[in-house]
């Protein structure tokens, strides 16, 4: 191990904070931005940020040995506060003619946590003010399973808050009311793994209800629906950890539902403390330390600032290779019981009963209110999109929360990755979307293979819809599924738009609108 310590600072947003790291935590110092009204002034952070530089950084190092290296985040964040800290940082890399390093916020909050609580492989809910996104490790890189396709789950919370005149951060002040109220419903909005809150706080500020039951319905819907996507994540993946991460991951109720969640799959969730939690220069300092200590590190003239910095542009290279890959299938499903992220389904002979599970981290109402439409939108389009020419089972019976019907029996897609089965794939999403169906959890998990043909099964979250928005989600829940856990993934996506365009005529205006959802910002 290389001997002196790193120092780390960050300041993307609103808390200045510097850190030394050398085998463990040396020192954490941070002084926040406190708005006078309102959110975030990015051009008044920046300033507070360069006025408590000196005091904020004198502090960290105060006690701290040998300084090797200078870490700074570097993206995703806000301009003006960005700069602020790199200027810092390359000033201080300079005068201590040191190594300056580079670091993405959103690894760097991963990377904190996975040292705080010793968990090794985990999916992870990273859920703050503007970021909100499941992740796992595959092949040097932490991809993106899912994610908020409008704001950040702490976003939503403090707009919300701005509308009532609660006080900056909004997140503590609404989990204090919502302990006193009683959930309202409000829209509760899941796409695969990806979700949306823009109209879940639509609909709060337009509620008449008592402040105190809002907020709780606040908070139950939006974090109820962070819990779902993550399960998804971990059903899919296979994996048995879940660490959450960022600010928002504070609030004890999210806490709870992700821990209940965990204890009724069999899985560990892993929270850090709390000082670990938020935007730190612990974080910065210690991956700063792990990219130096494998020779990772960036000369000051290539150090720009990057405010949409995603995290699986990050190669970690301080990870093996083979840990985080996601386990293959044994082939052709047998008979037996197999739990999936909402139901449990009991495969036949020549029959599959699938049955939704009352979810316990979910509020009861909410629960029965999402099994209730989901089972029964599930057997109505799953008939119409056979119908339609998609292979899909045929409905015997359905009840309240139950659907049996006919077993199609083959391997998962996931099982059988070759570019032919995703051509197929992709012609039998073309037929699904010319009869007007969004699948809505469009993984490889849920479709079969059939010899050449390819069957969609689990039509929980399908809708009706003509929108070019709703096709172009549909596809980017499968390309963000392919690069979560294939390296081939980009072979993968091209096979597939080829069968996609042979059976849908506007197959272009939709990769076009997927495209854009791709490169929407998510640091608003």
């Amino acid at each position: 191990m290389s001997q002196g310590h790193v120092l780390g600072i960050e300041g993307t947003a609103w808390n200045l904070s510097a850190s030394v790291f050398g085998d463990d935590l040396i020192t954490l110092h941070s002084h926040a931005y406190a708005p006078p009204q309102g959110g975030i002034h990015p051009r008044e952070a920046a300033q507070h940020h360069a006025q408590v530089m000196k005091d904020v950084v004198k502090r960290a190092l105060s006690g701290a040995g040998e300084i090797r290296g200078v870490a700074f985040s570097q993206g995703p964040g806000l301009g003006p506060c960005l700069r602020t800290t790199a200027t810092a940082a390359r000033a201080l890399a300079l005068a201590w003619n040191v190594p300056l390093v580079g670091v993405n916020h959103c690894v760097a909050h991963v990377e904190i946590g996975r040292f705080a609580t010793g968990c090794r492989d985990p999916i992870v809910l990273y859920a703050s003010g503007a970021n909100t996104q499941v992740l796992g490790f595959l092949s040097h890189r932490y991809r993106i399973f899912g994610e908020t396709l409008d704001i950040g789950i702490g976003n939503a919370l403090d707009k919300f808050a701005r509308y009532r005149n609660l006080p900056h951060p909004g997140g503590p002040k609404i989990e204090e009311l919502a302990r006193h109220g009683q959930p309202i419903d409000l829209p509760y909005t899941v796409k695969g793994m990806d979700l949306a809150f823009s109209g879940i706080v639509t609909a709060a500020r337009e509620s008449r209800a008592p402040l105190e039951d809002i907020c709780c319905g606040l908070q139950e819907t939006a974090f109820a629906m962070c819990v779902e996507v993550t399960e998804r994540a971990l059903a899919h993946a296979g994996k048995e950890e879940v660490l959450l991460v960022g600010g928002v991951g504070a609030n004890r109720r999210l806490q709870e539902m992700l821990a209940t969640m965990c204890r009724e799959r069999g899985a560990r969730f892993f929270v850090p403390e709390q000082r670990y939690l938020g935007d730190n220069g612990a974080m910065i300092a210690y991956t700063g330390k792990l990219m130096l200590d494998h020779g990772i590190s960036i000369p000051v003239g290539d150090s720009r600032i990057l405010p949409c910095y995603r995290a699986d542009e990050v190669e970690v290279t301080w990870r093996e290779p083979g840990e985080g890959i996601v386990p293959r299938g044994p082939g052709a499903r047998t008979t037996g019981t197999a739990r999936g992220a909402e139901a449990v389904v009991t495969l036949g002979e020549e029959r599959v009963e699938k049955r939704r599970l009352p979810k316990a981290y979910r509020v009861p109402p909410l629960d029965r209110r999402l099994i209730a439409e989901r089972t029964r939108a599930e057997a109505r389009l799953i008939a119409a999109a056979r119908k339609a020419g998609v292979p899909t089972p045929i409905i015997r019976e359905i009840t309240a929360d139950t659907i049996v019907m006919e077993r199609i029996a083959g391997p998962l897609l996931k099982e059988s990755m070759i570019p032919e089965h995703l051509r197929e794939a992709g012609r039998m999403v073309g037929c699904l979307h010319r009869a007007g169906i969004i699948h809505g959890d469009l993984t490889t998990s849920n479709m079969v293979v059939l010899g050449d043909r390819i069957a969609l099964i689990d039509f929980g979250l399908s809708v009706v819809s003509d929108e070019v928005e709703s096709r172009g989600v549909d596809l980017h829940v499968l390309f963000q599924t392919l690069r979560s856990t294939r390296a081939d993934h980009a072979l993968l996506r091209s096979a597939f738009l080829e069968g996609y365009r042979e059976n849908f005529p506007e197959a272009d205006q939709v990769l076009a609108r997927e495209q854009e959802i791709e490169k929407r910002g998510r640091y608003l």
